[in-house]
């Protein structure tokens, strides 16, 4: 049998294969470049930018937690200017996607960026909308529809790339915030980012973070981000990349089936750098096995039960 094809279209940007390396967790793919050749891969979604360079939170900002990790990093980054310089000339050898992920505090800020990058090699911007909206008390641009809506509709206007948004669970009906930036532009939406969690030192009665709480990833998440994905695949006409908690290449097909057209993986890659490697021969094995020509014949093709929920 023919090699099935496994290459994915999002937003006219033609990916190899469905895999990509999430936000935060693969860098700017430096250390991981000395493993393997970063073209293997469908694309990178890299370290969260700002404007100005940010140090992050103090430590500690990392904890282990039963199935995944805990983390408070707080968006630590070079900032754009030192981006540019000196790490877009090296990505744009690794003949990969490149899909900048963009924060900010304010709605200029996003702007600022998206202006910017689109006159650069990158391929595609993500626009990350769990950061707080300093203007509206703190609250995350992506927890309510008037401000996803806002934030997007005016970062559109600067964005020459493709331009996907990144989801956050925090809001109360999730498929409601992707139709809301469907709405005003978006190409593509990514989901799901973090949920917020805590651990605490029973000996110290203290919380493990500097932070308190931080963003909850790895497979204990799976389920919860594998049913945001379904649910918004089915209310939403634009591409869905699905992440959380993405382990292996059973959770990859799953997500998949549910309507992700890509996947991104993260905090599996710190366990095992060859994840994502791994990740992508798994759903080509799987199309081989079961006689798919291509990934279009499994996404979004799950079954649901006639008389389940939701």
């Amino acid at each position: 049998m023919t090699k099935p094809d496994i290459s994915v279209n999002i937003a006219g940007v033609k990916l190899n294969n469905p895999v990509i390396a999430a936000s935060g967790s693969f860098g700017y793919g430096r250390e991981y470049a000395k493993l393997f050749e970063l073209k293997e891969l469908g694309g990178i979604s890299l370290k969260g930018m700002t404007l100005e360079g940010r140090n992050g939170n103090p430590p500690p900002r990392v904890a282990e937690t039963p199935s995944g990790m805990l983390n408070c990093v707080g968006l630590q980054n070079p900032g754009i200017d030192y981006f540019l310089e000196n790490e877009l000339p090296f990505l744009k050898k690794q003949e990969t996607v490149l899909i900048s992920n963009i924060a900010g505090n304010t709605i200029s800020d996003y702007c600022g960026l998206a202006e910017r990058l689109s006159e650069t090699d990158i391929d595609m911007i993500e626009l990350n909308i769990s950061c707080p909206n300093v203007k509206k008390g703190g609250a995350a641009f992506g927890t309510d529809c008037e401000s996803a809506a806002g934030v997007t509709r005016e970062v559109r206007r600067h964005c020459k790339k493709p331009l996907i948004v990144k989801l956050s669970p925090a809001a109360a009906d999730i498929t409601a915030i992707a139709q809301a930036v469907e709405a005003e532009g978006a190409d593509a939406v990514s989901l799901i980012n973090t949920l917020l969690g805590m651990r605490i030192d029973i000996k110290s009665r203290r919380p493990v973070l500097s932070n308190n709480a931080g963003g909850l990833s790895g497979a204990a998440i799976f389920p919860v981000a594998l049913r945001m994905v379904w649910q918004t695949a089915r209310r939403v006409k634009i591409p869905v990349i699905g992440m959380g908690g993405v382990t292996k290449w059973q959770d990859a097909i799953e997500m998949l089936l549910a309507g992700a057209c890509a996947v991104q993986v993260g905090t599996a890659t710190f366990g095992d750098p060859y994840a994502m490697i791994k990740i992508r021969d798994g759903i080509e094995n799987y199309l081989i096995e079961n006689n798919y020509e291509s990934l279009c014949d499994i996404v979004g093709k799950v079954i649901p039960n006639p008389n389940g929920i939701l």
